[in-house]
């Protein structure tokens, strides 16, 4: 296909020059070339599809140049991103060095945030919204946010619906309902909106007529009720937006998300409304591309695919092998079987954490809160208070929004809860906002709680075995990639014990997690350059194992190496160790993710950039050890 119209758009303004048919055609070339993208590499797909229209729409009637647009969540960004200008770059996108798979300031005056994460956007277009009307008074700037059903639940979203209103700015939240978080939604919000998806257009009538309800007067009891009920009717008949309307907000709605021509009118009609305006807009997940539309959860982010010569779906490639994610959801749901007490949390991700399985077979011990992340680990504390032993299974990143209930309802009270930490370490393609390298820091502060990661795959089940029996809170971190497994007799896992795979002469390395296999490789290829380097699967990263360490230090130079953040990691921990011990620190070297936001690309490409790969264990064991990469290379 030739991206006729695609290829000439330099700037989103060129929009309003193109007629219906050509908006038309231009939405047909936007779905194409998110085909091309999938045939190569793992993307965010079926969102982005669902929003072309929309994307145009927005382009045809706001200048975002100067007014503003916030995308929650912001892998819908794609369509976003073409009609901007970036066409030109698209085929980078979530590569290295390449357009970003999310909104990025750094590459666009339209884009405001980086948005990875679900339910901010109200607040922070509201934030802009006040800004605006202080610092440039007298010139209208619009303000929108567009925010999907999946989101809607999130605590956040209705205390920035609830300051706005307030507030009564002018300001349009989008509502783009197409019945799907990344799962399909749950809930009591959904229930509502699903009913709102078949009552009749409505805008705003509510106050009009309880405006002319309240003129009537009250003649007695039977009239007074006569008037509850009609109001009541009345209500019933326009569900849709009760709940919007009971919250300050204009409802509108709803509206076909797919016919530009409509988005157009209703857009120009709330675009100068005074107050807060929700405007309802319904879309389906894939639109235009069927198998999505069919199966949204599959291509949400599917694995690389083209068509064949019937237009039949064939797999571009195949990466082989089991995930840590499998791994660790065989684990669990091998523990449920035996164990009554053993239940599953997870915030909108059964399908990123492989856990359908678990919800078909231990319905009622799996539990979808929705994008609820504080939620969902206070719920869990409850439970676990309660005698159950559950298990919030979440992503690094999205756990870092439930800070205060692990805190508050998990660490402080001392309670079994488990989390299960998929995609700590960088996340590859998906950037700074789902880099997962925080964790082993903001989790070893609490007191109580107890930090581990496998080594390997050989650890996972036993560390899930271990977590289960001991009455604290724990967690187990592991990253997105493919298991590794590192022969060796397997030694039991004990509360703050280190296996060690070798003791070396010169020196060892303690490996925190999954660095485990990279340091092995090190060992070995230092072997050979004379340099006999130990490994230690340190295991737990809270408490940290003292006699180990100690005796590390005493034999040679440690290096300690992680897919975290250097500060407060599991690094810091082994210096505050040998503190603790009186040992000394000189020669202790620190490898972790440096004080920056990583940028996305290849996993293993961002790793050896950091020097978190066997060449980088390498370099630094031939430093520490005083010899230069060029002395090393005659020994070997």
């Amino acid at each position: 296909m030739t991206f006729k119209i695609l290829s000439e758009l330099t700037s989103a303004k060129q929009l309003r020059d193109l007629d219906d048919q050509q908006q038309t055609a231009l939405a047909a070339e936007i779905r194409e070339a998110l085909l091309t993208i999938v045939s190569d590499r793992s993307a965010h797909f079926a969102s982005n599809l669902g929003v072309v229209e929309l994307c145009i729409a927005l382009h045809s009637v706001f200048d975002f140049s100067r007014d503003r647009l916030i995308w929650d969540t912001g892998h819908q960004i794609y369509p976003h991103k073409l009609v901007t200008g970036r066409f030109p770059e698209f085929q980078s996108i979530r590569q290295r060095g390449g357009l970003m798979g999310y909104p990025n300031p750094a590459e666009s005056e339209y884009d405001l945030f980086v948005t990875g994460h679900a339910g901010s956007s109200v607040s922070t277009v509201l934030g802009m919204k006040t800004a605006d009307d202080l610092l440039f008074r007298g010139e209208d700037r619009k303000s929108v946010a567009v925010i999907g059903d999946g989101a809607l639940p999130s605590g956040i979203v209705f205390e920035a619906m609830n300051n706005a209103a307030g507030l009564n700015k002018d300001l349009l939240v989008i509502l783009n309902d197409n019945k799907m978080g990344i799962c399909p939604r749950v809930g009591g919000i959904a229930s509502y909106l699903d009913k709102a998806r078949v009552a009749p257009f409505y805008s705003g009538m509510k106050r009009d007529v309880s405006w002319l309800l309240n003129k009537v007067p009250v003649v007695g009891e039977p009239v007074e009720h006569m008037l509850g009920q009609f109001k009541e009717a009345v209500k019933t008949f326009f569900h849709g937006g009760m709940l919007f309307e009971e919250m300050g907000f204009r409802y509108i709605g709803p509206v076909d998300g797919h016919d530009i021509k409509s988005l157009k009118r209703y857009m120009a009609m709330v675009k100068d409304v005074k107050g807060p305006v929700l405007l309802h807009v319904f879309t389906d997940k894939g639109h235009g591309f069927e198998p999505a539309v069919k199966d949204p959860v599959k291509f949400h982010t599917p694995a690389p695919f083209c068509r064949d010569e019937n237009n039949e779906i064939v797999p571009a490639k195949s990466s082989g092998g089991l995930s840590y994610t499998t791994v660790v959801a065989d684990a669990i749901h091998e523990k449920m079987q035996h164990d009554d007490r053993v239940c599953v949390l997870t915030a909108a991700m059964c399908a990123g954490n492989d856990l359908g399985r678990i919800r078909a077979e231990f319905p009622d011990r799996f539990f979808d809160t929705g994008i609820c992340e504080g939620h969902a680990v206070a719920f869990a504390g409850g439970m676990a208070k309660s005698g159950m032993r559950p298990i919030v299974d979440i992503y690094s990143t999205f756990l870092q929004r439930s800070f205060d209930q692990i805190f508050q309802e998990v660490a402080l009270q001392n309670l079994p809860v488990l989390f299960c930490l998929d995609r700590a370490g960088l996340c590859g393609p998906d950037g700074p906002t789902h880099h997962g390298v925080f964790d082993n820091s903001y989790m070893r502060i609490f007191p109580n709680m107890v930090v581990m990661a496998p080594g390997d795959q050989l650890d996972v089940a036993p560390m899930i075995e271990f977590a289960l029996a001991i009455d604290s809170p724990t967690s187990i971190r592991y990253p997105k990639t493919k298991v590794d497994s590192i022969k060796r007799e397997i030694a039991p896992v004990e509360l703050g014990k280190a296996e060690v795979i070798s003791w070396g002469e010169d020196g060892n390395v303690l490996a925190c997690g999954t660095m485990m296999p990279r340091a092995v490789e090190a060992a070995a290829l230092l072997q050979k350059e004379g340099l006999d380097v130990g490994v230690v699967n340190a295991r737990f990263v809270k408490p940290v194992d003292e006699a180990v360490i100690q005796k590390a230090i005493q034999t040679g130079f440690v290096i300690t190496i992680e897919e975290n953040a250097l500060m407060g990691g599991f690094g810091s921990a082994v210096l505050e160790a040998a503190n603790r011990l009186g040992e000394p620190t000189d020669r202790i070297k620190v490898l972790a993710i440096p004080d920056e936001f990583v940028e996305h690309g290849d996993r293993d490409e961002l790793l050896a950039d950091l020097s978190l790969d066997a060449n980088g264990i390498c370099a630094a064991a031939r430093s520490l050890a005083g010899k230069t990469s060029n002395e090393s290379a005659g020994v070997a």
